[in-house]
C-alpha cells in the first residue's frame, strides 16, 4: 500500500508539471501573437498619423510653408473629391457637379465661345466673366480663393457671378487631375488665363508663391491644354512690369524686356518665354496681354488707389513715392472696362490652336499686346482727385521710392492692339476714380459719411 500511494502521488505531480508546461507554452504563444498584433496596430496608427501630419504640416520653412501648405491641401481635397456625390461641393465630382460645369460652360448664343476663366473670382477675372456671359458666351470660372488679400471680396465677386449663372470651380492651377477633369467634361474653345500671384512688393516676402503660381501653375495649365482634343486658344495676362528698367517711352511691344526689376516681373517674363515654347512645340495658340495698372470697382485692396481711399477716409497718412532724383512717380492707370474690352477683343481674334492630343499639326498664332490708357498720371494727381471725391484732405508723407522692384514710370503704346482688334481706351482717371469711389463707399457701407461732400467734390474734378 505505501508503495502504491507513492506511485500515485508521483504520477499526479508529473501530470501537474506537464499541464503547467502546456499552460506556459500556450501563454507564451498568446503573448507573442498579442505582441505582433499590438506592434502591427501601433505601426499602422503611426503611419496614419505621419500621413496626416505630412498632409497638413509639410516640412517647409518660412515663406514657402504657407504657399506649399495651401497648395497641398487644395490638391488633396480637389482630387479626392471626385468620388463624392455631394451636389453642393464646388471642388468636383458627381453627376450634379458635372451638370453645373456643363451648364455654365454652354454658350447661350449661336457660335458663342466656351471659355475657362482662371482667376475668375479676381478683379479682372470677374469683370471679364460677367462681360462674356452678358453677351451669351459659356463661362466656367476657376479660382483657389487664396488669402493674399481679403477672401471675402473674392466671395462677393463669386456671388455676383452666380447670379449670372457663372459657376466657379474651386481649385489650384497645380492640380493636374482637376484641370484634366474639367477638359474631359467640357470641350473649351478658349482659355482666359488670369490667375496669378500679383503684387511687386509681396514678392520680397513670399517669392515661392510667385514661382508656384506664375510659372509652375502656368506650365501645368499648358500641359493640360496641349493634351486636350480639341486644343483651346489661350489668352493670358502678362504685365507691363516686364518692361522693367526700360527707359524708352512709351513702352512698345518691340522694346527689350530682359531687364526685370522685380521677381513678379521676372515670373511674367518667364511666362512669355514659356508661351513661346508651347506654341512652337505643341501648336498652342497663345496671346499675352501686358496690363498697365488696372483700377476700378471691385478692385484689388493692395493697389495704391484702393488703400489710399481707405486711409484718407480713416484719417491715416499715406506714403507718396518720389524717385531717387526727386521726380514724381507716374502710372498709366487703365480703367477696368477698357481692359475687359481688350481681353474680349483678344479672345475674338485668337486663331485656333493647330495641335491635337499634344501633337503639332502646323504653325500656330503667337501674340503679345499692351493694354494701357496711354496717358500716364503722377501719383500726386491721383491723390488730389481722391481728395476731391471724398471731400477729405489727405495726410501726405512724401518719401523716396524704396528699392523694392517698383519702376518710376509706365506709359503704354497700344497701337498694335488697336490695329488688330480695335482696342481704344475711353475712360480717363477722374471719371474712372469717380466710379470706383461710388462703389467703394457703397460696398463698405460708408455712403452717408461722404455723400454730403460728393456733390461739390465731383465738380472739382
Amino acid at each position: 500500500m505505501p508503495i502504491s500511494a507513492t506511485a500515485d502521488t508521483s504520477k499526479t505531480v508529473k501530470l501537474e508539471r506537464y499541464n503547467s508546461y502546456l499552460r506556459k507554452i500556450h501563454s507564451t504563444k498568446v503573448l507573442n501573437a498579442s505582441s505582433k498584433v499590438l506592434f502591427r496596430a501601433t505601426l499602422l496608427v503611426a503611419l496614419v498619423l505621419v500621413l496626416l501630419f505630412a498632409i497638413n504640416y509639410p516640412p517647409l520653412s518660412d515663406s514657402r510653408a504657407a504657399a506649399a501648405h495651401h497648395l497641398h491641401r487644395r490638391s488633396f481635397l480637389s482630387t479626392g473629391i471626385f468620388s463624392s456625390s455631394s451636389s453642393s461641393s464646388s471642388l468636383g465630382g458627381g453627376a450634379a457637379w458635372e451638370k453645373r460645369v456643363r451648364q455654365s460652360s454652354t454658350a447661350k448664343r449661336q457660335h458663342g465661345l466656351s471659355v475657362l476663366v482662371t482667376g475668375a473670382a479676381g478683379f479682372v477675372g470677374s469683370h471679364c466673366s460677367l462681360a462674356l456671359r452678358k453677351r451669351g458666351d459659356g463661362v466656367l470660372g476657376f479660382d483657389n480663393f487664396n488669402d493674399y488679400y481679403d477672401p471675402s471680396l473674392k466671395r462677393a465677386r463669386q456671388a455676383l457671378l452666380e447670379k449670372q449663372q457663372v459657376f466657379i470651380v474651386e481649385g489650384d492651377l497645380n492640380d493636374g487631375p482637376l484641370l484634366r477633369k474639367l477638359f474631359d467634361v467640357v470641350p473649351f474653345t478658349h482659355v482666359l488665363h488670369l490667375a496669378a500671384q500679383a503684387g511687386v512688393r509681396y514678392a520680397m516676402k513670399n517669392p515661392q508663391s510667385y514661382v508656384a503660381s506664375n510659372i509652375a501653375g502656368f506650365v501645368n495649365l499648358l500641359e493640360v491644354t496641349k493634351a486636350a482634343n480639341p486644343q483651346p486658344a489661350i489668352v493670358w495676362a502678362s504685365s507691363s512690369s516686364v518692361y522693367g528698367l526700360n527707359t524708352e517711352n512709351p513702352f512698345s511691344e518691340e522694346h527689350r524686356t530682359d531687364q526685370p526689376a522685380s521677381l513678379y516681373a521676372a515670373t511674367k517674363k518667364a511666362g512669355e518665354e514659356i508661351a513661346h515654347t508651347y506654341n512652337h512645340i505643341y501648336g498652342l495658340s497663345l496671346t499675352g496681354l501686358r496690363f498697365f495698372t488696372v483700377y476700378g470697382p471691385w478692385g484689388r485692396p493692395d493697389m495704391a488707389y484702393f488703400f489710399f481711399t481707405k486711409d484718407i477716409l480713416h484719417g491715416k497718412s499715406i506714403d507718396i513715392y518720389r524717385t531717387q532724383d526727386n521726380q514724381e512717380v507716374a502710372r498709366d492707370f487703365t480703367y477696368i472696362d477698357d481692359i475687359v474690352k481688350g481681353c474680349v477683343g483678344a479672345l475674338d481674334t485668337a486663331e485656333k490652336s493647330t495641335g491635337s492630343g499634344g501633337k503639332k499639326r502646323g504653325p500656330a498664332q503667337l501674340r503679345v499686346y499692351n493694354l494701357g490708357n496711354t496717358s500716364p498720371v503722377p501719383v500726386g494727381r491721383l491723390v488730389s482727385i481722391l481728395e476731391g471725391l471724398l471731400g477729405t484732405k489727405a495726410k501726405k508723407h512724401l518719401i523716396k521710392m524704396p528699392r523694392n522692384g517698383d519702376v518710376p514710370y509706365t506709359h503704354a503704346n497700344v497701337s498694335l492692339a488697336y490695329r488688330d482688334f480695335g482696342y481704344k481706351p475711353t475712360t480717363d482717371l477722374a471719371a474712372g476714380l469717380r466710379k470706383f469711389v461710388k462703389w467703394y463707399v457703397g460696398y463698405y457701407g460708408i455712403q452717408p459719411r461722404v455723400k454730403k461732400e460728393n456733390s461739390h467734390a465731383e465738380d472739382s474734378v
